[in-house]
């Protein structure tokens, strides 16, 4: 075998006989297609209103007074909750802000 092979002898070596002087035909550039097709927004659909639900109320009734064992007033606080427990302590929280003595005297549902 000769050393000294030339570069068409190389390639024939490692490549196999291929024609060296075949000009590749330009490939046909295709356009891409998109992956994800984009479909345009629906139209909105209207919100139907819905009708104001059903709020538990209770309403509680305070005996309060700044004197002890003296004038009383009697207030009403209405509050948003089925829980007769939440309805007292809110009521007595607002009531204590004005008034020194306060006292609850019933809980009932409107």
């Amino acid at each position: 075998m000769n050393p000294e092979l030339t570069e068409e002898e190389m390639r024939r070596a490692l490549f196999g006989d291929t024609d060296v002087s075949t000009v590749a035909a330009p490939a046909v550039v295709k356009e891409p297609v998109p992956e994800v097709l984009i479909e345009p927004p629906a139209k909105p659909v209207a919100k139907k209103k819905v009708a104001k639900a059903f709020t538990p109320r209770l309403r509680v009734t305070l005996r309060v007074g700044n004197i002890f064992e003296g004038e009383t007033q009697e207030i009403f606080h209405e509050a948003d909750t089925l829980s007769t427990l939440l309805a007292e302590q809110d009521a007595t929280k607002l009531a204590r802000k004005k008034f020194r003595y306060v006292e609850v005297v019933s809980v009932k549902p409107m």
